[in-house]
């Protein structure tokens, strides 16, 4: 870390971005994508590691199951593009690689099946954390050599910006901290220590993409030369490059993606490795707000039952959000606390009867119509290594699952917070297959809804929300605004 600061110091936001060159102001690309025939574009298929990359998309699909016949239904329904939820992140690298390998050629048998061209997005963690080079290269395995593998973790929702190939992380909404300098880096399984994303692309696959195999597409391409400069480079590039793609506003991103768009009618092909951004600008989605209570038609009357916040997450900014959340909240929110250390004592022994008396109260509380969080303890345990501390975080995950699983009252919403706990609760414990992406609870906080009657709560609103994502009070100004009324209020 000590090397990163002298070489990539904290910037000030309005400062840097004002000596950059002007961005372009608007660009028509989405229209473009959603005017173009269906069968114009290849499908996108994104293999998410965790479910956060939704945060940016709507009215598409993610699925969690990837068996032919769900995915022969998908590729012939007319989408542009689907998520398919890996959830790889929680799992140690070798079983990450098998995964993917695994739903890579599922991927690729249906879409021979159904005669449809497609491409891979690994959309992975804005702050850098994830199984790279490992996912890029068995995609690549299955689906053939890309011409180039495009490294965007850029999320403008999140705070998360690239600026002369340097990685950043928007803090107190002022400073720009390069994301080697974040607590993200000292992740227990997939820390880093370069924010150059040169460098970074190095240290990760231990020397074996060297930095000449590094390329870059510079703001200054993009704001200055538009899409034509960012084709005529991307066609410049040798094969078997990794191009590294700068951004600090959505039309930096839109550019690019035209950029891509008119070198692949060149022939090109691509593999991508991306933040959420990147998905809904090649698709074609333009943003819209937050929906609100009455727009997802949540029943907020005084006989509807409570709604459940379940928080699996470690990172710093979920505790921030959680202590925000209980302060603020107060009395209006029972709180129900899982010893983290008894979990993993019980787990050899009986994990259902260390978390059963906490569904009991929980149910007891919902059906009151009252609001539950429901935490584990904020002792941060980790293993002597990445493997132990991966174990370590799969017994608190297997704790949660179970509490919803045994959770007998509906809840009026559910609001799991962490990528691990969100993606395990939708498919372990609400037994989702196939969902689709509503909207956004908040900026970068995806709402899902499925439908499927074999789902457990079938129809309820389910918010994945990511840990890392979100200011002190997002998650609390979210669940004050989904409250039921109380006297006085309307």
């Amino acid at each position: 870390m000590a090397d990163d600061q002298k070489k990539n110091p904290v910037l000030p936001l309005a400062e840097t971005t004002a000596s950059l060159p002007p961005p372009v102001p608007s660009t028509n690309l989405a229209a473009e994508i959603q005017q173009s025939p269906r069968d114009k574009l290849p499908v996108l298929v994104v293999l998410d590691d965790d479910p956060t990359g939704t945060q940016t998309c709507h009215g598409i699909n993610v699925l969690t199951v990837w068996d032919a016949a769900t995915l022969e239904a998908e590729f012939q329904s007319g989408t542009r593009g689907f998520f398919i939820l890996t959830n790889s992140r929680a799992l140690p690298t070798p079983e990450a690689r098998d995964l993917i390998h695994e739903i890579g050629t599922a991927v690729k048998n249906a879409a021979t099946k159904t005669n449809k061209a497609f491409e891979f997005v690994l959309r992975g963690d804005s702050t850098l954390r994830g199984h790279f080079p490992d996912e890029p290269e068995v995609a690549e395995e299955v689906a053939g050599q890309a011409d180039a593998w495009i490294l965007a973790p850029f999320f403008r929702q999140g705070g998360r910006y690239t600026i002369n190939d340097v990685h950043y992380v928007l803090e107190g909404g002022s400073k720009l901290v390069p994301a080697a300098q974040t607590p993200f880096a000292k992740d227990a399984t997939f820390g880093y220590k370069n924010s150059n994303l040169v460098d970074y692309v190095v240290e990760k696959s231990k020397g074996k993409i060297s930095a000449e195999r590094v390329k870059s597409i510079s703001l200054e391409d993009i704001r200055v030369g538009g899409q034509d400069a960012v084709a005529k480079k991307l066609l410049g590039f040798e094969k078997g490059s990794v191009v590294v793609l700068n951004a600090v506003v959505d039309t930096d991103m839109e550019v690019a993606v035209q950029g891509l768009l008119q070198a692949t009618t060149s022939g090109k092909r691509y593999l991508y490795r991306t933040g959420a951004a990147f998905v809904s600008t090649r698709l074609g989605i333009e943003q819209i707000p937050p929906l609100s209570a009455t727009e997802l038609g949540l029943d907020r009357s005084p006989t509807s039952p409570g709604g459940l916040i379940i928080a699996g997450s470690y990172v710093p900014k979920t505790t921030e959000q959680l202590e925000c959340l209980i302060d603020g909240r107060g009395d209006k929110l029972k709180r129900i606390v899982l010893d983290v250390e008894e979990l993993l004592l019980a787990h050899k022994d009986n994990l259902e009867t260390a978390v059963s008396a906490a569904v009991n109260l929980a149910g007891e509380y919902i059906s009151k119509g009252e609001d539950v969080l429901v935490m584990t303890s904020r002792k941060l345990i980790t293993g002597a290594d990445e493997i132990s501390s991966l174990n370590i975080g799969s017994v608190v995950a297997a704790a949660l699952v179970l509490f919803l699983r045994l959770l007998v009252p509906r809840p009026r919403y559910v609001i799991a917070k962490g990528g691990i706990t969100s993606s395990d609760a939708a498919t372990k414990s609400l037994a989702m297959r196939r969902a689709e992406i509503r909207g956004q609870a908040a900026p970068g906080v995806p709402l899902w809804r499925c439908t499927e009657p074999t789902s457990k709560f079938s129809g309820i609103t389910y918010v994945v929300f990511p840990g890392n994502v979100g200011e002190r009070h997002t998650l609390r100004d979210l669940v004050a605004s989904w409250a039921k009324p109380t006297s006085g209020e309307s």
